[in-house]
């Protein structure tokens, strides 16, 4: 008897099919856990692969070089190699279950890892030559790596190549292309240095300029073309969330793939599930620490439905909302996710 089809390849969705490579915690939304189940809600299938896989997120957040948030004092889990991942691949390969629409990957801790990654890409293309890589170059932020300094040159000159969106940070961008990014122009031209190297979407999740936070997107809609740009504001909010970037990296390929002509509204949507009230702002930089995870300095002001949500109910619960990184409430927030109100529009550039 032939065993039953398997309905997501068969009678795939209009959207599309992701294998999403990230890290995933048992508790808490980062990683895998902060991108699958909000692509999922947009209406993709997807498959998940974790990079490592940890009890909670690790260490300590560290803000201004001396103030330290305690998040959790320790962690404990396994970290998936490089033949590991490449055994789940040949599995899927022998059972044909490896035509996917989209590979997204966040965290990834190791040369190795990332070099399989990159074999991954070649057969996941060889399968499906149209496949959206999204990548987010998860390495550090505020002027510091957390991950070994060998893979920022694998990122650059063999996985940006390969990229058809690429979400880095600030530091990430000035990484990748070897200059400062210390005004907006600057931002911009980091974007056509990426084009250059291969991918037609960039966005700068988080460059703050002048105390000023903003996402600055580029759309190459042709090689040699010159990009359309845009940027977004993004008012700060006194807070610390860990999850944030892999949830607004997952949220511009769900957007990004629906508005496939149109970055500035995928970017506005994918804000606005993170936004909604207005805060105090406050003066804060987020510097970050030790292996597994990212925890992005977003920290926005005009806040959230799912941002604000997550403030609030830790403050229902008599806690100090500036006393160390917060879980986001993202289950909690599905309606912002599938339905986000745009409050914070997108400003092309001449």
């Amino acid at each position: 008897m032939a065993p039953p089809p398997i309905l997501s390849i068969a009678l795939p969705s209009e959207t599309g099919r992701v294998l999403s490579i990230q890290s995933l915690t048992v508790q808490g939304y980062v990683g895998n856990k902060s991108a699958v189940f909000p692509l999922q809600l947009l209406g993709y299938d997807v498959d998940p692969i974790n990079s490592v896989q940890f009890s909670n997120h690790t260490g300590k957040l560290f803000l201004l070089d001396h103030f330290v948030l305690d998040c959790y004092p320790t962690f404990k889990g396994q970290v998936l190699n490089g033949q590991q991942l490449w055994d789940l691949i040949e599995g899927l390969e022998e059972n044909n279950l490896l035509y996917y629409t989209h590979l997204l990957t966040g965290y990834i801790g190791s040369v190795s890892f990332l070099n399989t990654v990159l074999e991954v890409v070649k057969k996941l293309r060889s399968v499906n030559p149209k496949l959206v890589y999204v990548c987010d170059p998860v390495m550090g932020d505020e002027g510091k790596l957390y991950v070994p300094k060998e893979l920022v040159s694998v990122y650059r000159e063999e996985v940006v190549p390969f990229a058809s969106m690429l979400t880095p940070n600030q530091f990430e961008a000035e990484q990748l292309t070897g200059s400062r990014i210390l005004s907006e122009a600057d931002g911009r031209e980091a974007c056509n240095i990426l084009h250059a190297a291969g991918p037609s979407k960039v966005v700068l999740t988080s460059i703050n300029i002048n105390g000023s936070l903003l996402l600055i997107g580029s759309h190459q809609k042709e090689k040699g073309q010159s990009p359309e740009q845009f940027k977004i504001l993004i008012p700060k909010i006194p807070a610390y969330f860990t999850g944030t970037g892999d949830l607004t990296t997952s949220l511009l390929l769900g957007w990004s793939n629906k508005y496939p002509d149109n970055l500035d509204k995928a970017a506005e949507l994918a804000v606005s599930s993170l936004q909604v009230s207005i805060l105090p702002i406050v003066d804060a930089v987020m510097i970050f620490h030790k292996i597994g995870y990212r925890y992005r300095s977003i920290c926005w002001l005009n806040a959230s439905a799912l941002l604000q949500r997550t403030v609030n109910d830790y403050r229902s619960a008599g806690f100090d909302t500036q006393s160390s990184s917060l879980e986001i409430r993202l289950i909690q927030s599905q309606d912002d996710i599938r339905n986000p109100q745009v409050k914070l529009k997108a400003e092309i550039y001449s």
